[in-house]
């Protein structure tokens, strides 16, 4: 997010624009960047700021930061000195990682084959308790999908009394069938982030069993990827993601 500064009466009379983080841009690069993001329909980011990885990550090295800083990691980075069998040790584990993603993205094709399939975009609302000392939720309005009526809630760092004071933050959700049932209604659903998002959210396939009885799912983690991510939908004035339901058919 930029602001639009006053520039000082010792510079050349223009306008400055200045991201969260401090960094300057002139108005023809503002406006550059922003035509980028309408042409790759993605959000508008600072260059200085955007999050970038070393060239060795596909040699194991797991660092991501600052563009303005990967010239001085990759200077130093260890990984192009480690040795065959520790090169293999790290192969192999990334090899695992790819397997599980496979697995998941297997899933989630098998799942699209399903007959009766919804997804629709939910907003997730910030609320506060009644308790002498507020806790903050989300809560989305009702929405309909697959000819019922859901609600989604979600909580910070599973309704701890104090989540300012931890450095670690964490989302979990629940959905919540509001329709009464004849039979049990059986879904798998997941979330992802919504349209024009940056936010990183690997998906997980939840499954439930929904009836009259047994309306709404356990809390859930929401699949963020670290602190920083969740500290982007807390700063957000709404949380704004997609629901997939898929209804598993007997």
């Amino acid at each position: 997010m930029y602001t639009r500064t006053r520039p000082s009466t010792e510079w050349p009379k223009f306008v400055a624009y200045q991201c969260t983080n401090g960094h300057l841009m002139c108005a023809g690069c503002f406006i550059h960047l922003l035509a980028d993001s309408r042409l790759k329909e993605e959000q508008a980011t600072c260059p200085n700021c955007r999050v970038t990885q070393c060239k060795y990550k596909r040699i194991g090295c797991p660092w991501q930061g600052p563009f303005h800083e990967l010239p001085a990691h990759e200077s130093e980075c260890s990984h192009p000195t480690k040795t065959g069998t520790e090169l293999m040790g790290i192969l192999g584990e990334m090899d695992q990682n790819h397997r599980r993603d496979m697995q998941l993205y297997n899933s989630i094709f098998s799942l699209l084959c399903y007959e009766k399939i919804g997804f629709t975009e939910v907003q997730f609302r910030p609320y506060r308790t009644d308790d002498f000392i507020t806790r903050l939720y989300y809560e989305t309005p009702r929405f309909t999908v697959l000819n019922q009526t859901w609600v989604l809630k979600a909580r910070v760092n599973d309704s701890e009394r104090n989540p300012n004071l931890s450095c670690k933050r964490t989302l979990s959700f629940q959905l919540i069938l509001k329709s009464k049932v004849n039979s049990a209604l059986e879904c798998s659903f997941l979330l992802l982030k919504g349209p024009y998002d940056d936010v990183r959210i690997k998906p997980v396939i939840h499954h439930h069993s929904f009836c009259n009885d047994a309306n709404e799912t356990e809390y859930v983690p929401l699949p963020i990827s670290d602190s920083v991510e969740c500290n982007k939908l807390l700063a957000a004035k709404n949380i704004n993601l997609r629901l997939f339901i898929f209804q598993v058919q007997k």
